[in-house]
Formats: structure tokens, C-alpha cells, sequence
């Protein structure tokens, strides 16, 4: 899966586009989400990310989309990919994935040299699949939880562990590391812009979900995360047994019934 570093990996585009999101989303408009206690504040911040993203970052999307030839926009998208592939390795490392880290570097060494420093996608043609780890995973297989869901400006969805691996990704990003002021703000923002594109055909999938925006967010990035954090392989949620006055009401209710029934 590709990994999106800027604007949030917000986000979240093939969870976005999966019925189960959806209805999840719908469930969690009437009752508080415990894994967001910071809700009001998170809301706010909320609300001014999609005033920013209405009124700044989708329109320049969209006109980059328009007006911009696809085997550049295609390019551009390969180049920030290849440079992901460092971070992924280092996180591969980091987590012990010893094997996956010899299969991201090798990404990294073909796309650099054959594929003209990543423009163009050689490794996916050679078995070498592309993964997405970053700092927050790795946190997370340390031990470390997730935290409360947080939205943070301009970047969206986020956990407190997700947040703290997000700035130590920032450390050793090249993007990052770019020593020439002008160059690296480019940089950043033509990779923001880049994100943004890819998640067009998400928000218009959104906007037409007819559910609160914001539960629909949290609930797929959340999701999304968890996908991440365990490979693929999230564990099912935990069912909470009955408590002992719900199992009470259950027998009256079942008595009721059966004395309410007409008899034969």
C-alpha cells in the first residue's frame, strides 16, 4: 500500500471506498467513541482543515489534475514513493522485518538507477512488492498505544502514537532533509499537492455518503491504521459480555412475553 506522508494518509482511500466504513461511520453518529475523548477540540481543528481544503488545497488539486500531462503526474507520484522506500526500510529494520527491509531496499536501488531516480516504477515489474511502514507502526510493535485520536491542522487524522511517529519520521525524510530553504518548501508542497490529487475521487465519495464527515474520517483512518499496525490482520473487537442487570432484564422481558403469549 502507498504510503502517504503529507495531508494525512487521509486519507485512507481504499478504506474510504469499503461498504464496512460506512457502516460503521453511520453507528457511531449517536453514541461517543471512546477512542476520542478530545472530540469538541478535534472537531474544531476539523473544521478548519476542510475550510483550508475548500478554499486552498482541493482547488489547486484539481486544476494540477486538469491541467498537468498524466505521465507527469504519474512521475511525480513515483518519485516521492521511491524516496518513502528509505523511511520504509529503516522501519522494516526497526520492527525486525529483516526479510521485507532486504525487499524495500531493493525497491529503492532499481527504482533510484534503472527507473531514473524513481520516476519511473521498475520494482513493482520484478516481484518486489511496495509496503508502507513508518515510525508510529513501529511504536506500535514496541509496545507503545495508539492514544486518543487527534485531528492536527492542515495534516487531519491522527493518533497521539501516530503523531509522534509522524515527527520522528520528519528527522530523516529526504524531503525533510533538503539543506536549500526554497527547494525543500517545493518539495513539500508539490508532495502535498500530489496526495491531495489521489484522494479526489475519495472526498466525492464522501460528500455523497450522506453521513457526518468527520465520524466517517475517524473511523476510517482509525480502521485504517489497525490494517496497518497488524499486517493485514487486525484482531476482531472485543465482545463485551452481558452484565448480570442486562441478563435480569433479559429473563423479565422473556417472562412477559411468554405470559403475554395466548395460549393454545
Amino acid at each position: 500500500m502507498k504510503k502517504i506522508p503529507v495531508l494525512n494518509r487521509q486519507l485512507c482511500l481504499l478504506l474510504m471506498l469499503s461498504a464496512s466504513v460506512l457502516l460503521s461511520s453511520c453507528a457511531a453518529v449517536t453514541a461517543p467513541d471512546k477512542r476520542d475523548p478530545w472530540e469538541s477540540f478535534n472537531r474544531s481543528v476539523d473544521a478548519f482543515n476542510q475550510d483550508f481544503d475548500r478554499a486552498i488545497a482541493r482547488p489547486v488539486a484539481e486544476t494540477y489534475k486538469d491541467y498537468t500531462p498524466n505521465v507527469v503526474q504519474t512521475g511525480v507520484s513515483n518519485f516521492f514513493s521511491n524516496l518513502d522506500d528509505i523511511l520504509v526500510t529503516i522501519n522494516d529494520l526497526l520492527q525486525f522485518k529483516f526479510k521485507q527491509a532486504a525487499q524495500d531496499f531493493s525497491r529503492f536501488a532499481f527504482n533510484t538507477t534503472a527507473g531514473l531516480l524513481g520516476f519511473i516504477d521498475v520494482s513493482s515489474h520484478m516481484d518486489l512488492p511496495k509496503h508502507d511502514e513508518d515510525f508510529g507502526q513501529t511504536l506500535a510493535t514496541w509496545g507503545v498505544g495508539s492514544g486518543p485520536y487527534l485531528v492536527v491542522p492542515f495534516l487531519g487524522p491522527h493518533t497521539v502514537r501516530s503523531t509522534t511517529g509522524m515527527v520522528a519520521d520528519w528527522q530523516i525524510d529526504p524531503v525533510y532533509t533538503i539543506t536549500d530553504t526554497e527547494a525543500r518548501w517545493s518539495a513539500i508542497i508539490l508532495r502535498a499537492v500530489d496526495t491531495r490529487v489521489s484522494l479526489l475521487e475519495a472526498t466525492k465519495l464522501m460528500e455523497k455518503s450522506g453521513i457526518d464527515p468527520y465520524v466517517f474520517m475517524r473511523n476510517a483512518y482509525l480502521q485504517h491504521r489497525d490494517n496497518l499496525v497488524y499486517d493485514g490482520h487486525p484482531p476482531k473487537p472485543k465482545i463485551e459480555a452481558p452484565s448480570k442487570s442486562d441478563l435480569e432484564l433479559e429473563q423479565e422481558l422473556d417472562q412477559e412475553l411468554q405470559l403475554d403469549a395466548p395460549s393454545k
